[in-house]
């Protein structure tokens, strides 16, 4: 599972105090946290926490590799807060992320691929979030279908056929991991697949349960990568269970410890 930690997020109130006041002691911290906590990627999201967004990107991104070499997920849906950030980071990097329209993958696939970056691509056209699982998978193989024609790496693509809150809409688990399915089919190699974890428990009451519940079962559909809470163990443990069930690990009675 590619873990890509979520809490370094201008949306949490400590991480916008902290870009407010230019305060590096909380960004540190937590990018030293969730890198110890297993993370292959931090993500990193400026959200409303400051009105100059790319200098706050590039402080972000500057703070963190300052302490740690973990990988850098650039999180904005603004072009120029992604180019600010590619422009200062220093490690292997992930764009996240841009939509499923042909326009808008002849702009991201060329910059990822200038970089030499990863790029998350959303089943998302100008209709919104199609609501059924052929939609979506299509949208996912013209996406693949504009990579190949940008001559980009597939390893590098990330499919996120975007996950909803349950209480929205307790269908879509369901048709999702179906997605997850025939993505895999869709090229070869295959994309990753990606979701936004804590999106698919947003407003419910028992946040973790169904988080480490809907990863497990997503695994085995072929789920490998997620934007989720790195600090959650339980979360963390259930993951690396999952993948020792699927012979993904070698197991021992300490797998736990082995895997990380």
């Amino acid at each position: 599972m590619i873990a890509i930690a979520e809490r370094i997020n201008g949306m949490f109130s400590d991480v916008k105090r902290a870009i407010k006041k230019k305060d590096p002691s909380i960004i540190c911290d937590l990018a030293i946290k969730q890198t110890e906590a297993g993370a292959k990627f931090l993500d990193v999201n400026v959200g409303t926490a400051a009105a100059d967004q790319c200098d706050a990107m590039q402080w972000l991104i500057s703070v963190i590799q300052e302490v740690v070499k973990t990988p850098i997920c650039i999180d904005s849906q603004k072009l120029d807060v992604v180019k600010a950030g590619l422009e200062v980071v220093k490690s292997e990097v992930l764009i996240n992320s841009c939509k499923g329209e042909p326009e808008e993958l002849d702009v991201y696939l060329p910059l990822a691929k200038k970089h030499n970056a990863s790029l998350i691509c959303l089943t998302i056209n100008k209709q919104g979030v199609p609501q059924d699982v052929h939609a979506r998978v299509e949208i996912a193989a013209t996406i693949a279908a504009k990579a190949m024609e940008h001559d980009f790496d597939m390893t590098k693509i990330f499919i996120d056929p975007i996950l909803l809150p349950i209480n929205v809409d307790q269908k879509q688990p369901r048709y999702l991991f179906e997605v997850f399915n025939q993505v895999k089919y869709i090229s070869d190699p295959p994309p990753h697949i990606v979701v936004g974890l804590s999106n698919f428990s947003q407003g419910t009451k028992e946040r973790s349960l169904l988080n480490r519940t809907f990863l497990t079962m997503a695994i085995a559909a072929g789920l490998d990568s997620a934007v989720m809470d790195v600090l959650d163990k339980d979360l963390m443990d259930a993951t690396i269970c999952a993948e020792v069930i699927l012979n993904k690990h070698i197991y021992s009675d300490l797998f736990l410890k082995a895997v990380r």
